[in-house]
Parts: C-alpha cells; structure tokens; sequence
C-alpha cells in the first residue's frame, strides 16, 4: 500500500503559505469595503439580498480571519492543529448566516417590506463578480497544493460570493427594470440555501485534496489504522492526515 505524500518540500510550504497569506489579506480587505456598502444600501433599500449579502461579506471577514490565525503559526504542526477548528468557524459562520438570511425572506415575502431601487448594490454586485473569482482560484490552487482543508474550504467561500453577486445582481436588476419585488427576497433564499451546503462541506471537511497525485493513505480506518484514498476525492473523515 502507497504511503500518503508527505506535500510539498519545506521550501514550496513555506512559499505556499505566504501566498496563501496574502490572498487571505486582500480577501479580507475587499470583503470589509463590500460588506460595508452592501449592509448600508441594504438598509436604505430594505432589501433582504443585499442585507444577505453583506452579511455573507462579514462572515467571509471570519472565515479568512480564522485562516489568517491558522497560518500565522510558525510551525507547520502547529498550523495542522489548527485545522479543526478553523473548518468549525466556517461553518458555523455559514450557518449562521444561512438562518438569518432565510428569515428575512420569509418575512419579505409575506409583505414585511418590499425593496427598492439601488444603484449601489448593483454596482458592488458587478464588481464582486469580476474580482472574486480570481481571488478564490488562485488561493484553492494554493491550498490544494498545501493539502490545507481549511485554505481550499475558505477559496470555496469565497468562490461562493461570486455566485451570490450574480444572484444578487439578477434579483436587484429584475426589481429595478420589472418591479419584480419578490425577486430581492428569492434571490436571498438562493443565497441561505448555498450557505447551507457550504457550511455542511466545511464542517465534514469536505473539498480537502491530498497533495501529489491524489492517491494514498488516511489514518483512522482500514489494515494497520490506513485506509487508501481514491483519486481525486477528498482526504477522508474530518480531513484526517490532510493538512
């Protein structure tokens, strides 16, 4: 039986890291303007998508905090450690996010409040779409690279605004050029039931690749504690031996 890859030389880590660093910054930095005008021509609209979204926008702050914490560790081993607990502030940020976000919805469908028109929110929207795809792809390339669950898992957050930013645009667009009122409110909806799976995949640690070829071992199951890892599926259970 193939023993699992033990990653990439010290030296490729260390490069690895700091990138990953780095785009967990300018995530963070971007996230705090986005949220900012998301939440504020959210509540001058009473829209419930924008709200959402710049709420989704504060939680990816967390998450990318939690990773920051994680990867400000000098040692590697201490960085593994780490690992579980980052998966868990993620999805519990996504969770959190996901309940909220479904009642408002609710509530906006059954005539709370309807939303008006916001120039901002289709602006921020517009913008979200260009630049966060670049900057979840580059850090899960990283991440894979890595083999750090919590980096790729933080990407897929990120990845994750993209999607939002075109359902937001689709529902802020449809109410501006339509008078589509409750198109703000299912937009939102979309937005808490991707949570939801984004949330359930961090928090089994799902979207974990093992470095190398993708093949090998985790501990925890198996002949003599191993069980072997198909190619191109995740790093078992809890993301054991996947750090």
């Amino acid at each position: 039986m193939t023993a699992l890859s033990s990653g990439p030389p010290p030296v490729r880590r260390d490069a690895l890291t700091r990138r990953i660093r780095l785009l967990v910054a300018a995530t963070i930095a971007y996230n705090v303007v986005e949220a900012a005008v998301a939440l504020t021509a959210g509540t001058l609209a009473s829209s419930t998508a924008l709200i959402g979204f710049g709420l989704d926008s504060t939680v990816e702050v967390a998450s990318a905090t939690a990773v920051a914490w994680q990867f400000s560790a000098r040692e590697h081993a201490e960085r593994e450690a780490r690992e579980r607990v980052t998966l868990r502030i993620i999805a519990i940020s996504f969770f959190a996010l996901a309940a909220y976000v479904t009642t408002e919805s609710v509530r906006a469908l059954t005539g709370a409040a309807e939303a008006d028109h916001s120039t901002a929110g289709i602006v921020i929207a517009s913008l979200s779409l260009v630049i966060m795809p670049f900057l979840s792809a580059a850090q899960r390339r990283a991440g894979r690279e890595l083999g750090s669950a919590s980096a790729v898992a933080d990407s897929k957050q990120t990845l994750l605004c993209t999607y939002l930013s075109a359902v937001l645009l689709a529902g802020l667009l449809a109410n501006s050029l339509l008078g589509w009122a409750w198109a703000d409110p299912v937009a939102a909806l979309v937005i808490a039931a991707l949570a939801v799976k984004e949330g359930r995949d961090a928090w089994r640690g799902e979207g974990c690749c093992a470095p190398g070829t993708g093949t090998g071992t985790f501990p925890g199951t198996g002949a003599r504690g191993a069980a072997p890892v198909p190619p191109g599926c995740g790093c078992g259970p809890a993301c054991a031996g996947c750090s």
